[in-house]
């Protein structure tokens, strides 16, 4: 009798711990289920361009779609961003003529018409910056280049490249504020300071 009531007694307690430790575990869980809850859905493993970025200071790598269409307007634009860091007018006049023959063979018709109003935006600027490149004193055509350097990195946002560019700023320009351009090497050549102070510039981004 006294064995049974022993048995009986040290099951009861088994069962009491069983539960404490059920509820136990329960509440420790419960925060981590909360947060579950209100997290965002998660991305299935596809990768965005987001996702893909590296977020560092100066250094941060992005992904654009792979779009040759775009060449012929970004490598106008990097003749003229060349010639620009090498003081010289006459490659500046020559590339900015290029670059206007590159935006008016350009077909828009396999854009969708988000795309193609978002373009024409960025075209009418670009071509506006562009003419007065090509008619204008050095010190003008660099003014011009920042607001063309601009409009050409936002085409690269809107449409893509299959080139691999990267995006540097000089702060020692625009009043002080600062600017950007896009060039195909890491090696520094600043288009708006040109030969006078060649290497002002660090990268922001790299785009593929």
């Amino acid at each position: 009798m006294k064995k049974t009531m022993y048995v009986v007694a040290i099951s009861m307690l088994f069962l009491t711990a069983c539960k404490n430790e059920k509820k136990q575990t329960n509440a420790e869980m419960q925060p981590g289920m909360e947060m579950q809850n209100n997290a965002k859905p998660i991305n299935n493993g596809m990768k965005t361009n987001s996702m893909m970025q590296k977020n560092k200071r100066n250094n941060e790598y992005v992904v654009t779609q792979k779009n040759k269409t775009t060449t012929p307007i970004i490598e106008a634009y990097l003749d003229l961003k060349n010639g620009l860091a090498d003081d010289s007018n006459g490659k500046a006049t020559k590339s900015a003529e290029k670059l206007l023959k590159a935006f008016a063979n350009f077909d828009r018709s396999k854009l969708s018409e988000e795309q193609k109003k978002k373009y024409i935006d960025i075209e009418d600027d670009a071509k506006e910056n562009a003419e007065h490149i090509s008619k204008n004193p050095i010190e003008h055509q660099r003014e011009h280049f920042e607001s063309l350097s601009v409009d050409i990195n936002d085409l690269v946002i809107l449409l893509g490249t299959s080139k691999t560019l990267y995006q540097y700023f000089c702060p020692m320009v625009g009043d002080g504020k600062g600017a950007i351009w896009l060039s195909e090497t890491k090696e520094t050549s600043n288009p708006y300071l040109g030969r006078k102070t060649p290497t002002c510039g660090t990268i922001q981004k790299q785009i593929n």
